[in-house]
Formats: structure tokens, C-alpha cells, sequence
């Protein structure tokens, strides 16, 4: 007869077993063009991998560990980074292959696959999450199609708190209004003027969570005509008015 085979531990039993999970991590150095990130809850770095540390202009891991998107993106930018985080975190689920404009430390944007998963513990608390990039050159519409809304998009993101017009975006991307307004619904499934307005929020709600500047000041300085105008935006799409949510959540 032949030998007894032991049972399998089962795969959870056999990843316990691992001293230090993060030696699967090293993986990630042998991979080519796979940017390697993982955050705590607030957002911190506390692992990336060595394609990842040169995109932010690191030359070693401990140069970015600590710190987070903002310092090392536009701020406008860095907030749509921490709140698809913070997303990923409330659901439990992973978030696949979403398309994203990444400013590398040579200031050059370039279009990227993000895929997050969250990290839970063993009772279910989200403890930050892990995800990867990939350079956008292979699959779905080309890069050309989104590159052709990457003058638009910087520019929303520089100047959120101007006045902006949709033909403005419109020239930049050297489209007709109509044109702009298809291919922003088209590749990001929604307009123009709702990623402007995505924007602003965005960028009004890190103000309410980090300082205590007037919610007058902040609905001007991100480009809302007054504050009426920005409470009702504010409490449509958040569904909670600014000094409310700024009660709850103020850091």
C-alpha cells in the first residue's frame, strides 16, 4: 500500500504558518512595469516596491514610507487618490482596473491601471489597503483617446478654484464642446463639469477635515460662486451640509 499523505493544512493554515507575510512582497521587485503600494488607514505609505519609489522620485523605501499622496502629487489629484482609498476601505472590496492620470517626480502625467484590494484583519477591520499600477498601453481604448483629455484634466486640477468653462477644456483638448463632452462620458461615465465639480468637493472637504478656515473662505477658494451655492452642492453630493460634516470628521 502506499504511504500515508498527511491531509493539506488548507491555505489559510499554510500563510500563518509564514514568519513575516511581507517576504511574498519581494515578488513584486521581479515583476517589470508593476508599481507595488500599500497604506494604512491615514492614508501612509508603509510599503512600496522599487518601480513604485522611482515614479515618486524616491531612491530608497524609507524616503516615502510615512508619508502620502499629497506629498507627493497635486493636491487636487492626491484627494481622488485617498477618497477611491477610503471607498475601497468601507466596502471590503477590491476596486479593479480603474483608469488614472499619475504625475511621475519628472512632472510628466501618464495614464495608469490601479487595481486596490483592502486589508482586513482576522475580525474584519480594515487595516489600509494594497494595490498595484500598471502603465495604461494594452488593453481597452487606447492610451491616445485618454491623452487626448490630459491637457483638460491638468488644468481642472490646477485651477479648480477659477472660473472654467467647458469650451475652455474644449480648446485645450483641441475638440468641439460636444466632442469633450462625449469622450468624458465615454471613458470616465461622467461630464466635464461633474469632474470639475468632483474636484472641487474634494478638494473642499480635505479643508473641513484639516483646518478650521471659514466655510465661506473654502467654498470661494474652490471655486464656488458663494456660500449658498456651495452648501447645496456640498449636501447634494455628500449628503450632509459642510459645518455638519465637518463635525463629524474634522482630524
Amino acid at each position: 500500500m502506499p504511504p500515508a499523505v498527511s491531509p493539506s493544512p488548507g491555505s489559510a493554515a499554510f500563510f500563518a504558518q509564514l514568519a513575516d507575510p511581507r517576504q511574498l512582497l519581494e515578488l513584486f521587485e521581479a515583476l517589470p512595469r508593476v508599481y507595488l503600494f500599500v497604506k494604512d488607514t491615514a492614508g501612509r505609505f508603509v510599503k512600496a516596491n522599487g518601480p513604485m519609489l522611482l515614479l515618486h522620485g524616491c531612491r530608497k523605501e524609507a524616503e516615502m514610507l510615512g508619508r502620502t499622496d499629497f506629498d507627493f502629487h497635486p493636491p487636487a489629484l492626491a484627494a481622488q487618490y485617498v477618497e477611491e482609498d477610503r471607498r475601497v476601505m468601507r466596502s471590503r472590496k477590491p476596486l479593479r482596473d480603474q483608469v488614472w492620470l499619475v504625475m511621475g517626480h519628472d512632472g510628466m502625467p501618464r495614464w495608469y491601471l490601479s487595481t486596490k484590494i483592502p486589508l482586513l484583519s482576522d475580525r474584519g477591520r480594515a487595516l489600509g489597503i494594497a494595490g498595484v499600477l500598471r502603465p495604461y498601453d494594452h488593453t481597452g481604448p487606447s492610451p491616445a483617446q485618454y491623452g487626448r483629455l490630459t491637457p483638460a484634466m491638468e488644468f481642472v486640477l490646477q485651477h479648480y478654484g477659477e472660473r472654467i468653462e467647458v469650451r475652455q477644456l474644449a480648446d485645450l483638448a483641441h475638440l468641439s464642446v460636444s466632442q469633450l463632452q462625449r469622450e468624458f462620458h465615454r471613458l470616465f461615465r461622467m461630464s466635464p463639469g461633474e469632474y470639475l465639480l468632483k474636484v472641487r468637493l474634494l478638494m473642499a472637504r480635505r479643508r473641513l477635515e484639516e483646518t478650521g478656515d471659514p466655510i465661506g473662505d473654502i467654498a470661494l477658494d474652490c471655486g464656488f460662486y458663494d456660500q449658498s451655492h456651495f452648501n447645496r452642492a456640498f449636501r447634494a453630493q455628500v449628503g450632509l451640509a459642510p459645518r455638519s460634516y465637518r463635525s463629524r470628521f474634522r482630524r
